[in-house]
């Protein structure tokens, strides 16, 4: 992921944005608070003939030195690339590059509604550990959120 795809990068995460069922987000952030929350060696874009077509990038978990081997991920795939298994070849790098990083958790938050996610995840080896229940409000309604983690064989 590099800055010219800043644009359409943003533009791809407001569409899942806009769509209520990928994150508590209302808004894409600017350019610049993207790029400094996402760990720069975990960012991937998949392109087609310079289009991008989705893009998968982690942050930390926490400072604290015991997590520093975990992270959240966000995967985001443009609605007319969906189902051509581009959000797997998205999640399969990027786990590529957390494992040989040494990264032992990558984790991610997921509305239950979220059906294709939470079986795009399942097809790359993501467990549900859980249900958060009513973990925060979304357009005045309270939504639950599965956790789901994927271990590092290394």
């Amino acid at each position: 992921m590099r800055p010219e795809h800043a644009g359409q990068v943003l533009a791809i995460y407001q569409r899942g944005i806009d769509e209520n069922n990928a994150t508590f987000e209302t808004a894409a952030p600017t350019w610049q608070a993207f790029n400094e929350a996402k760990l720069p060696d975990h960012r991937l874009v998949a392109l087609d003939r310079g289009e991008v077509l989705g893009w998968a990038a982690v942050v930390p978990v926490s400072d604290r030195c015991a997590y520093a081997g975990v992270v959240e991920h966000s995967v985001y795939v443009h609605p007319d690339a969906r189902g051509r298994g581009v959000g797997l070849a998205l999640l399969s790098a990027l786990l590529a590059s957390t494992d040989a990083a040494g990264i032992w958790t990558v984790q991610s938050g997921i509305f239950p509604e979220n059906i294709a996610s939470i079986a795009l995840h399942r097809r790359a080896g993501f467990r549900v550990i859980g249900t958060r229940e009513r973990i925060g409000r979304h357009h005045g309604t309270w939504r639950d959120v599965l956790l789901v983690e994927r271990r590092s064989p290394e």
